[in-house]
């Protein structure tokens, strides 16, 4: 098989032919490696690219099949956004103030990766600190989305997304603090699933917002999200708010079925607001008509207090970030900008280490944790953030999933936001809501507007992402929306 079709292969298609043997992980490997030699120039989806570790693990894998060895991802190229820990390839979390930093240890959900025999290509571009909604906020430098190079991919995990869409890896992990996972996913044209708060560790992920941040996958189809979450899902002891639950096999919980019959599907009313674009709302509400075409009864119901989720996410999650980021002082680990005493290094490093956005989001939070403020906002933020899930709560007494767009917009162009935080902030308007209330959500491929991707967000209750997944999976099988492949004008020089 040549590059290009090697490159377009889902996850579980790729497994077949590797237990078939009629495809090597080294040749997989290969491909993926010469693909992202040949596109990444110009897409910058990835920070680093570890070549000679990513063959080194595709011989492994080929020797580990030829032991019989059948692991769940034996062989599979995938990509990790640099805000997740790997031991001995560096992890910048897209900051000079980490540009040379190299983790020891590996995140939890690294190991489990290694352990089911998937093969680490290297680490994807992330807004700074995984803060911001277009991964233009990179200190390294913007990615672009695959369908338009002009335009962003969407953010934090937008090099995860780019990659993954543009064929540069197989499927990606990628963090969602406010919807940094669905929101990349629908702008590129792919499948993005966060789960439940505490269902996958954050063991090793560089902490953000802690209640909010949540590791989630980025794959071109359903099925192939399933068999990710099923790796890494899981209790685990290192992280405190890590769930102790029994993990399903949500692969095998997908079925053959495209039936809906039995399904509620609950349609928020306040998320089809004034200022969405004509052609996002009118493809989802296609993909409704063809969930109801297959048996689903589609209600309309209300979230009253979502209006408030954009202000209680920026004040908790820049007060949460105010608190994680302290710990970059120029003393333990990172860059160090020496002066002239303590304090001095300790200013100096902070102002080099840090871009505009990371200090924007330290000076709002400190600002809302300070003396005199913290009850008038913090705190009411966070209770207000409880009637947000009571909202949820009272939704899915009623309905089994909610329905929504996943953004408001399609890819907006590169730069077209950046001197206006709240228009970019407001990408997140119908994703921040989910990381609030700790529940899980997945945003899948529906259509598209002016020929730029449009993402279907599914909303569950907690701990249900089996369910979540076998209602995507049957909107997928009666649509092909997840098979269209951006049109790249890049042409593959080496193999096709």
């Amino acid at each position: 098989m040549r590059t290009t079709e090697l490159c377009d292969l889902s996850i579980h298609a790729a497994l077949e032919l590797l237990r078939r043997r009629a495809l090597s992980a080294l040749e997989l490997t290969r491909a993926h490696l010469e693909r992202i030699a040949a596109l990444d120039g110009r897409l910058h989806a990835y920070i680093t690219v570890t070549a000679e570790m990513a063959l080194a693990q595709a011989r492994q894998a080929d020797e580990r099949r030829a032991r019989g060895d059948d692991a769940p991802l034996l062989g599979i190229p995938v990509a990790i956004k640099d805000v997740i820990c790997t031991r001995d390839v560096r992890t910048t979390c897209g900051s000079r103030i980490l540009e040379n930093f190299v983790p020891p240890y590996d995140a939890t959900v690294v190991t489990r990766l290694r352990e089911a025999g998937a093969v680490l290509l290297g680490k994807t571009n992330t807004d700074e600190f995984a803060m911001g909604s277009s991964t233009e906020h990179s200190a390294f430098f913007p990615t672009a989305n695959p369908w338009d190079l002009a335009r962003v991919p969407g953010g934090s995990s937008g090099g995860s997304a780019a990659a993954v869409a543009a064929g540069c890896a197989m499927g990606a992990l990628g963090s969602d603090t406010g919807g940094s996972v669905r929101q990349p996913a629908a702008l590129c044209g792919i499948v993005g699933l966060k789960p439940t708060y505490g269902r996958v560790s954050r063991y090793g992920l560089v902490a953000h917002g802690s209640s909010l941040d949540q590791i989630g996958v980025l794959t071109r189809d359903v099925r192939d999200a399933a068999l990710l979450l099923r790796v890494i899902a899981g209790h685990d002891p290192r992280d405190a708010t890590s769930l102790d639950a029994p993990v399903p096999d949500y692969v095998q919980g997908l079925g053959n079925e495209t039936d809906l019959r039995g399904v509620k599907i609950g349609v928020p009313k306040e998320y089809f607001i004034s200022g969405i674009e004509a052609g996002v709302e009118s493809a989802v509400r296609e993909a409704l008509r063809v969930m109801k075409g297959a048996g689903a009864e589609v209600v309309e119901i209300s979230l009253p207090h979502t209006q408030y989720g954009i202000p209680i996410y920026y004040l908790i999650a820049t007060a949460e970030a105010s608190s994680n980021l302290a710990r970059y002082d120029g003393v333990r680990y990172g860059l160090r900008a020496e002066d002239t005493d303590m304090w001095q290094t300790l200013f100096r490093t902070r102002a080099l280490g840090f871009g505009r956005e990371v200090k924007r989001r330290i000076m709002l939070g400190t600002y809302a944790l300070s003396a005199g403020y913290y009850d008038a906002y913090y705190l009411k933020a966070q209770k207000a953030r409880t009637l947000l899930r009571q909202d949820f709560e009272r939704a899915f007494q009623q309905v089994d999933v909610l329905a929504c767009p996943t953004t408001p917009d399609v890819a907006f162009r590169i730069g077209q936001k950046l001197d206006d935080p709240l228009q970019m902030y407001l990408s997140d308007v119908f994703t921040v809501s989910l990381n609030l209330v700790g529940m899980c959500g997945i945003s899948v491929p529906c259509g598209f507007a002016g020929g730029l991707p449009v993402g279907l967000q599914l909303m569950g209750p907690p701990l249900r992402e089996d369910m979540l997944l076998r209602i995507a999976y049957a909107y997928q099988q009666r649509t092909d929306w997840h098979t269209h492949r951006p049109p790249l004008s890049i042409q593959i020089s080496a193999g096709g």
